[in-house]
């Protein structure tokens, strides 16, 4: 009832950029919090950011200045910039979102199957 696209990842040098991009389709009546965790080997899976429908964001500390969640509400899509990528950001990179699909009455969490980022000389 709901897909996940997301796109963007990859390899690249510190100090570089990448922009990932989750596209959610589907019978979606309407989309609430949106956001991106990240799961790195043998590591918990973490919040890196969050966005609401209002477009109020929080941030993992590590990642404040340097990423930045932004959504397209007419598109459904959820996109992270992160710029200054360090070797520790080296994760699987995952799209989730809060989802009230057309005729139900509550919302429930929806999860991207994940992108791979890799920050590596």
């Amino acid at each position: 009832q709901v897909q996940f696209v997301e796109s963007g990842g990859g390899l690249v040098q510190p100090g570089g950029s990448l922009r990932l991009s989750c596209a959610i389709s589907g019978s979606i009546f309407r989309l609430y919090r949106m956001g991106w965790y990240r799961q790195a080997p043998g590591k918990q899976r973490e919040l890196v950011a969050a966005i609401t429908s209002g477009g109020s964001t929080n941030y993992l500390d590590s990642v404040k200045g340097r990423f930045t969640i932004s959504r397209d509400n007419a598109k459904n899509t959820v996109h992270l910039q992160m710029n200054s990528l360090k070797p520790e950001d080296t994760a699987v990179y995952y799209c989730n979102a809060e989802v009230r699909i057309t005729g139900s009455g509550t919302s429930r969490v929806y999860w991207g199957q994940g992108t791979q980022v890799t920050v590596s000389s």
